[in-house]
């Protein structure tokens, strides 16, 4: 049988650029090189496309992949059928692709922005379609469908980046009417704890919602939910299915960006330290918001369980991380399916859905 050609896209023009290169590092050493033929493009900061020469996969996180002696300039046709090309010297080349694994976190990659790209090309592709891709990247829209679902989640305000310019201290009095301090601020649109900051005071709040500014123009303030935080990963297309639960102690203030990719203040405990009775409950509530939301293929499901077992939803990730530190497959790992074999289910379901 022909092998599957696969399209592994990388990097991006996210901030979260680089932990994109660290999780499609991981890809890259765990698929099966003798199932399928890989074409690791990678999209600079800049936004250039490059199919990646090399073998020596460290390159990425490194940084250094940009400059392998072996690369190409390269792009996606948005012409049916036309798959991947490439340019060395005058010539084109062009290579049939079957499936495409965007294993790009942020802006530009989970936002639906892609996805719609490779929907014209007529690609099949890991992960969510438009719409729930857009819905789940924006905190605002997930919040709403939660909300009319009937899940439980923390209390939130939104703060729009022209509110905040023509009255800062209205909108600090409006977020003290409503909640205690400490809160948290997030911009609508970052993963990877981008832009997240814990306001204990006016002055922390301001300060936090001008950063998260520079992420998006809207922001999310949330009141603070006292309890662990679990995270649950689902997997399917018109059946999916929930991941055992993991727990994580940020062994910090919160699970911020050093938390996760920097620091190794961070432990993961699978299973999560919880009863089995509240583990269900997270299970079901996962793939209620995955459903709800319009999700296939894959995302993570990120909760606090508060210590009298109460089960608040946090946020939706559709293309988690897969660092080899990453939840997502050290969970189904836990679950009896092993990294390379995820991978592969993950291709197939992207297959056998209608484009």
């Amino acid at each position: 049988m022909r092998k599957l050609s696969v399209l592994i896209l990388f990097g991006g023009i996210s901030p979260e650029h680089e932990v994109s290169l660290r999780s499609a590092e991981s890809v890259l050493n765990n698929i099966d090189h003798d199932k399928y033929n890989i074409f690791p493009v990678g999209i600079t900061k800049e936004g250039d496309w490059v199919l990646f020469g090399g073998r020596d996969y460290s390159m990425l996180p490194a940084g250094t992949w940009q400059s392998c002696e072996g690369n190409r300039r390269a792009t996606l046709s948005p012409v049916h059928g036309q798959g991947l090309l490439s340019f060395e010297n005058d010539c084109v080349v062009r290579e049939r692709i079957d499936v495409v694994f965007p294993v790009l976190h942020g802006s530009g990659g989970e936002d639906g922005a892609i996805q719609g790209l490779l929907e014209i090309a007529g690609l099949p592709y890991v992960g969510p379609h438009i719409a729930a891709s857009a819905a789940c990247m924006d905190k605002c829209m997930t919040k709403l469908v939660a909300d009319q679902v009937g899940v439980r989640q923390a209390q939130w305000q939104l703060v729009t980046k022209s509110g905040f310019a023509h009255n800062a201290d209205a909108v600090a009095r409006q977020v003290e009417e409503r909640f205690d301090y400490p809160v948290f601020v997030k911009p609508a649109g970052t993963g990877s704890s981008v832009g997240v900051s814990k306001a204990r005071d006016r002055a922390d709040l301001l300060q936090a919602v001008e950063t998260a500014l520079q992420y998006d123009k809207k922001v999310l303030v949330e009141e603070f939910i006292d309890g662990q935080e679990v995270e649950c990963a689902v997997l399917g297309n018109d059946t999916p299915m929930a991941s055992v639960c993991g727990e994580i102690d940020a062994g910090a203030d919160f699970y911020d960006y050093e938390a996760k990719y920097v620091s190794d203040s961070s432990k993961l405990y699978i299973p999560a330290r919880i009863d089995e009775a509240v583990a269900e409950e997270v299970r079901e509530t996962a793939v209620k918001i995955y459903e709800a939301l319009g999700c296939c293929g894959l995302s993570r499901v990120d909760f606090f369980v508060t210590k009298d077992g109460q089960v608040v939803f946090n946020e939706i990730n559709t293309i988690p991380g897969f660092t080899s530190i990453s939840m997502y497959p050290k969970l189904f790992e836990a679950s009896g399916i092993p990294y390379p074999e995820l991978i592969d289910q993950l291709l197939e379901l992207a297959m056998e859905r209608p484009q």
